[in-house]
This record gives C-alpha cells, sequence and structure tokens, in this order.
C-alpha cells in the first residue's frame, strides 16, 4: 500500500503541476471547454485513488467538485466567477493535503465544509485562508520507457568498458596510482549499476493483483469454489516483462480453473474438498524469475490427450505411440488442439497453450508441465530479468568458458586432501566435503564432452539442497551484462543467458537450478519416497553390494535405501537395550553386524520402508548391482535371508524383513502381500516376505501363468479388491493391535502358520 500511495501522490503533484496554468486560464475563460474536461478528469481520477487508498477528506472535497463539474458540462450550472473560484479553491486544497501526507505532517480540516457549501448555487465565497502545508521535495519523476532502455544500454557499455581496462592494468602491471584510480572507478560503475537496473524493476505484485478478483469471476461463471494462494509478491521484474506476462499468467489461470479444478460435487465423489485450491507463486533463481501455477485438480488426461490429437489428424499414430509420458503431456501445447469438447466463452476454441509458450519463448523463457493425473497441474514459467548486469564467476571445461551467478555459489573447493572424498556408487557421483555429503553433477559430462576426474567443485546451492559441480578450471570474476539467449538454447534446461565478456568471446551462463533439474536431483524426502516407490516396482531388483563391518559382502535391495551417509560414532548408543543412532535432531535404531567403536566415523545406510526408519552400519560401499532370480535360503531365521551367486562369489542376502521385524520400533509399520501376492502392496511384499516364504519352501508370484491357481493369497486387510472367493486369502494388517482376524504383518510365526493353515499343512 506505501508504494501505491508514493504512487497517487506523484501522480497527483506532477498532474496539479500540469493544470496550473490551465486552471488560470480557465478563471479568464470559463467557457473553455476543453480546460474544464481536463479539471474534470483530474478531480474524477483523485476520487477513484481516494476510495481504494482510503482517504476520506480527499475522496470528500473531489466528489463534491466533480458533482460541480458534471453539472457544468452538462448545462445545467453556467461557470460563473464564484463557482470558479470555489473549484480553484477546492484544488488548492486537494494539493495542500496531498503535501501534507506526502510529509507526514497533520491538516487541519475546518473550513473544508465551508469549501463545499461555496460550490452551492447562490452561495457566497466562504474559503478561509488556509494553511499551506510544507511540500517536501519531489523524490520521483516519470522517464520515458525509451530513455531508460537508452540508459541502460549505456551502462552495459560502461561496465564492459570497465571490464577491459581493468584486464588491461592488470595484464600490463599499471602504476598503483592507476590501480587506485581504476579501484574507485569500479566502485562508482558498481553503484551506478545496481541504481540504473532497479530503474526498470517492479515488484511482481503488480502483476498479481488482479488474480484474486479474476479467480472469483471464473470460478463463479463456472460454478467452482477456489481458494487462491499467491507467493512472492516482492519479487522484481523488469516493467516490460510483467506487461507481456500478463495475457499469458491469465490464459493459464483461467485454464486451471476450467479444465484442472473439479466442480464441487464431483470433489465431494472423489474424496476431495469442495474448494479448489489454486496456487501462484513467484523466485528469482539466478538471471531467471521463475513463475509457478499449481492446483490440485485432476491433472491432465494423457491418454484423452492423445486421442484428440489423433482424431484431429495433428500427428500420426506411429509417432503417438512412440511417444514418452512427458512428450505425450508437451501435446497439449500443439496448435489448435483443444481438450474441451464444447467451445465456452473461457475456453475450447484451440486457441491457448501453443500461444502461451510462444509468446513465453518470445521474451526468451520457456514453460514446463509437472503433471499429477488425479492430483494437479503444476506449470512454471521460466523468464529472464532481460538486460541485467551480474556479478558471475567464469569456471572453464575442456575449451569453452562459462559463467556461474556469484549469488548460488556457496564455496569453490580444490579435489584432494583429506578433507574432500569422491565416491562413485554404480553409474552416481557424490562428493564429501568436510563431512558434508552431497550429490556430484559432472558438468563436462553433462554438457557430452565425455567424463574426466573432477579437479575443481564448485559448491552450488539450488531450490531445496545444494550440490557440487565439477570443472575443469575457476576463472576470473567478472560483473556481465546478461541477455536471453535463443529459445533453443533456452529451452535445454541448462542456460540462464548469453554475456559477452572483456576478452569478446560470447560466453553462455549456467542456470545451476536447471542443471540439478536435468540431472534428474530430487531435493526433499518426499521425492526420494516417491521415487523409491516407482523403482521397487520396475522387472530387476537394484540392490546396494557393500562390505560389511565384520568383512562379509553383502548386498541390501536398493528400494528400501533413503540415503549412505558417513556419521560420527560419537553418535551411536546402546541405550534401553538396543544399538541406536542419534540423527537430524531425532533417533532411529541400529543395527551392526560387526565392530564400530574403533572408528570415528561410520557409514551409516538409513532404511525406511515407508514410515519407519532404521539404520544399518556397514563397512564400504562398493555398487549398484541386480540381483539373481535365484536365492539359496539361510538355514534359520537371522538376518541373513540366503545367498547369490554375483560374479561368482558368494554374496550374502540381508534379509529386510528379519531386520524390521526384530530392530524397528513399535507402532504402525509398512506394507505386505503373499504365495500370490494381491492388491497394491505388491512391491512391499516381493521386496520383505519372498525371501521369508521361499525359504520357508513356498513358491511365490505376483502375477499368474496361463493355467496356474494359487494356494493362498496375501494382501492386505484394508485392500477391498481381491481373487475369487474361492482361494484361501491370509490378510496383514499394519499396525501391531487389532482384533480383526487379520495378522500383523512383521508376525514372523503368525504369517508361516497362516499360510501352511491355507495351504494344507504344508
Amino acid at each position: 500500500m506505501d508504494d501505491l500511495l508514493q504512487e497517487f501522490i506523484a501522480e497527483t503533484r506532477e498532474t496539479l503541476e500540469a493544470l496550473s496554468g490551465e486552471i488560470v486560464a480557465w478563471e479568464s475563460a470559463p467557457d473553455d471547454r476543453d480546460r474544464l474536461d481536463a479539471i474534470f478528469r483530474f478531480v474524477h481520477t483523485v476520487k477513484g485513488s481516494c476510495g481504494f487508498l482510503d482517504l476520506p477528506r480527499l475522496a470528500r472535497l473531489s466528489h463534491a467538485a466533480e458533482d460541480v463539474l458534471a453539472a457544468v458540462r452538462s448545462g445545467e450550472r453556467a461557470p460563473d466567477t464564484r463557482l470558479v473560484n470555489a473549484v480553484l479553491a477546492i484544488v488548492d486544497r486537494i494539493g495542500e493535503i496531498v503535501e501534507a501526507i506526502d510529509a507526514g505532517h497533520a491538516l487541519d480540516d475546518s473550513g473544508e465544509d465551508l469549501l463545499i457549501a461555496a460550490l452551492d448555487t447562490g452561495a457566497e465565497m466562504a474559503a478561509p485562508q488556509a494553511v499551506s502545508a510544507p511540500r517536501s521535495p519531489s523524490r520521483s519523476v516519470r522517464l520515458n520507457v525509451d530513455l531508460l532502455d537508452r540508459m541502460m544500454s549505456g551502462m552495459s557499455d560502461m561496465v564492459l568498458a570497465r571490464n577491459e581496462l581493468a584486464r588491461r592494468v592488470r595484464d600490463g602491471g599499471a602504476d598503483p596510482v592507476v590501480e587506485a584510480a581504476l579501484e574507485r572507478l569500479s566502485l562508482t560503475v558498481a553503484e551506478m549499476r545496481d541504481t540504473v537496473t532497479r530503474t526498470r524493476m517492479q515488484k511482481i505484485d503488480a502483476l498479481f493483483s488482479a488474480l484474486p478478483r479474476m479467480v472469483r469471476d471464473t470460478a463463479t461463471e463456472l460454478g467452482k469454489s477456489v481458494t487462491l494462494h499467491i507467493e512472492g509478491s516482492d519479487v522484481e521484474l523488469d516493467r516490460e516483462m510483467i506487461e507481456m506476462m500478463r495475457d499469458p499468467l491469465v490464459h493459464i489461470i483461467r485454464n486451471s480453473i476450467d479444465h484442472g479444478i473439479e466442480a464441487p460435487a464431483l470433489r465431494r465423489a472423489l474424496g476431495k474438498r469442495e474448494n479448489g485450491w489454486l496456487n501462484v507463486a513467484a523466485r528469482q533463481s539466478g538471471n531467471q524469475i521463475v513463475i509457478e501455477i499449481s492446483d490440485d485438480g485432476q491433472g491432465v488426461d494423457t491418454d484423452r490427450l492423445v486421442a484428440k490429437v489423433a482424431n484431429a489428424g495433428l500427428r500420426s499414430d506411429a509417432q503417438l505411440r512412440s511417444m514418452s509420458e512427458q512428450a505425450k503431456l508437451d501435446l497439449i501445447f500443439e496448435p489448435g488442439l483443444s481438450t474441451k469438447d464444447m467451445a465456452t466463452a473461457i475456453s475450447g476454441r484451440g486457441v491457448g497453450m501453443d500461444v502461451v509458450r510462444a509468446n513465453v519463448e518470445q521474451i526468451g523463457g520457456r514453460i514446463e508441465l509437472h503433471n499429477a493425473p488425479g492430483k494437479g497441474l503444476r506449470i512454471s514459467i521460466h523468464v529472464p530479468l532481460t538486460l541485467s548486469i551480474m556479478s558471475t564467476i567464469g569456471v572453464g571445461v575442456r575449451d569453452q568458458r562459462f559463467a556461474i551467478s556469484r549469488q548460488v555459489i556457496e564455496e569453490i573447493v580444490r579435489v584432494g586432501g583429506d578433507m574432500i572424498r569422491i565416491d562413485r556408487i554404480g553409474d552416481t557421483l557424490s562428493a564429501t566435503v568436510r563431512d558434508r555429503r552431497m550429490p556430484l553433477i559432472d558438468l563436462g559430462d553433462l554438457l557430452g564432452f565425455g567424463p574426466r576426474s573432477p579437479v575443481m567443485l564448485a559448491i552450488v546451492s539450488a531450490s531445496g539442497g545444494s550440490y557440487a559441480l565439477a570443472v575443469d578450471s575457476v576463472l576470473d570474476h567478472e560483473e556481465l551484462v546478461i541477455k536471453p539467449a535463443a529459445p533453443a538454447i533456452m529451452a535445454t534446461g541448462v542456460y540462464a543467458g548469453q554475456t559477452l565478456p572483456d576478452s569478446g568471446l560470447p560466453m553462455l551462463m549456467l542456470d545451476c537450478a536447471g542443471i540439478a533439474h536435468v540431472a534428474g536431483l530430487v531435493f526433499g524426502r518426499e521425492a526420494m519416497v516417491e521415487e523409491i516407490e516407482a523403482e521397487a516396482v520396475v522387472p530387476g531388483v537394484q540392490a546396494l553390494l557393500f562390505d560389511d563391518l565384520d568383512g562379509v559382502r553383502r548386498v541390501l535391495p536398493l528400494s528400501v535405501i533413503d540415503r549412505v551417509e558417513p556419521v560420527s560414532a560419537s553418535a551411536i548408543r546402546f541405550s534401553a537395550g538396543r544399538l541406536r543412532l542419534s540423527v537430524e535432531g531425532g533417533i532411529i535404531p541400529l543395527v551392526a553386524l560387526g565392530e564400530w567403536a574403533p572408528q570415528s566415523t561410520v557409514s551409516v545406510v538409513r532404511l525406511r520402508d515407508g514410515s519407519v526408519e532404521i539404520g544399518y552400519a556397514i563397512g564400504e560401499a562398493i555398487d549398484i548391482v541386480e540381483l539373481p532370480e535365484t536365492v539359496v535360503p539361510a538355514h534359520d531365521a537371522g538376518p541373513i535371508a540366503g545367498v547369490v551367486a554375483i560374479d561368482g562369489d558368494q554374496i550374502e542376502v540381508i534379509d529386510l524383513h528379519w531386520l524390521f521385524a526384530s530392530h524397528a520400533d513399535a507402532g504402525t509399520v509398512s506394507d505386505a502381500p503373499l504365495c500370490l501376492f494381491d492388491g497394491p502392496e505388491t512391491a512391499w511384499m516381493t521386496t520383505f516376505l519372498k525371501p521369508v516364504l521361499e525359504g520357508a519352501g513356498y513358491r511365490v508370484a505376483t502375477m499368474l501363468r496361463p493355467g496356474e491357481t494359487p494356494r493362498v493369497v496375501v494382501r492386505m486387510s484394508d485392500d477391498p479388491t481381491g481373487s475369487a472367493a474361492t482361494v484361501p486369502v491370509v490378510r496383514l494388517r499394519r499396525d501391531a493391535d487389532g482384533d480383526d482376524g487379520s495378522i500383523f504383518r512383521y508376525d514372523r510365526p503368525a504369517l508361516l502358520a497362516a499360510v501352511a493353515r491355507s495351504t494344507g499343512g504344508r
């Protein structure tokens, strides 16, 4: 509101100065219609702004003046000298009040009733002697946008010239006096750069402020209820960019309400809240602004989308069949395509997302879709800050140079020594910097130059976490003019723009958040759990091969591994009759099949079954391998489920079921089913229960071959679906306590007994 008030004061003061001559001219020629219209527009504008800004005194004065001026314009009153004097007194008073507001001074309202009364027909002029409020110096000026562009361009040239001068001084070994003068020049240029850059910047709230009314009106028109949540209104963006983003943002939000968010009755049937949820957020990422629009609607039905494209003849059947899921989702940008069966005032005419993408790409941006069928759609729009001067660090990869925004770099380290360690597990690289473990991305490999042993690491921060970026060399720090690159380059997601350093060779600026996305890094526990659950249903069980603390080489299924990380031995304690690990402000059970105490640092595998977590101390991670289908079962129940043959070696397989049943703290545990594993929890059952039942001599399957009939079906007790009633069913529950006839899924003896009874006492 403060910004709006200052804008109102500046506009009112500017208009008063422009009208001063017009008011005097109108006083000498009251019949001049043009001057009357100018004064009328002024008081009308003041009246409208005062209502919004809650300035009742100004609203009352301007309303009274507007009424009498409207009567003059319509011919109901004659503009005699008395009326002109009364209007002039009102206008003068408006100016005095505006100056008092700007200066923060109180101004007595006595006499304002007389000013208004003087406007009436036949009233005597009774304007009191007004006490003029001291006017504060003007702190704002309006400039033409073209002039701002020229100013920005000149500032950019000045920065480049300063960079070139600094390079020549550095290479030529200048006199200390010259270097001191150059330093003062650099400080002045930096200050001017920041000032000039901000002249075109405006809070993105100017773009977001109209959204609540638009969302309300659109939802009401469609008979829906939508709650809007806005984040990042104080993010600043170029004024021209704000105007260019207005139409795409409006179109996307109206589409979200129309296509995405369901009607209240349907949402109730789906178990959702009647109120739809729409979130609009803005944040700065390097030299880009990211605007995200997400809803909790039905998402995009890609099968229906493909059918629409096929029926419209926009793509061939062969093309559509070979597309990935993301490519099918991107069909929403097909020109002339509409997923609506009937055209409405809001959508359905085939002119939409293709135009949105074209408009975004025209300003050097890109648009991404993240679909969750049945749960909603998230649309991310990445747009540059346009012409901007940024502090950057130059990095070298092979014979190429790139720039990285200095603000995203936490530190730069050289590989080597005891404090920095590079680990490789399968194809995955990780870096440990002073006991801080993080993902590692080889920039050269990502850009297609091929892998190389890391030499330098730039620790960069991305949304949600940090990672190490391996580069060959780190070059100079420079302040560079960043401009949008071509749409094809920006669409890769790796670059944030292009620049021309003092060397004269064009250089691309890297988008560190985009690099993390392209490399597949996902920060956050929820995303990790979703990824692990997705991996569990892929044929061929992936496992971590490691050397245990007792020297034996063993494997753990990768699907339950949350992470592998070093912990201090001081965080491990034997308490309450069990080995426990203090981590992230909590305590989890720890399993160790060997001596850990002599070590200062212990590698711990964090295992999760969906809701319960335990730790497993190991010696060293070796590789990621695929478990053979044949497992020779162990003779006795315990931590080892059996042994498999990997590359000619006998490798022990950890029994996860025993591990969680024996060491997990009491409470609600994860998910399970068997013999024929049935229902949505087959992935958990395959990982946890298959070794138990195969060790007891049963054959386990998740799908039946032609002609096969299961002897027993294992499923969760809360799963209403299932096979024919003629097949015995063993139902498992998630909680340790219960009397519904089901079996606690980690009660090994009861599970084996129930399966034995169902199969005829095997």
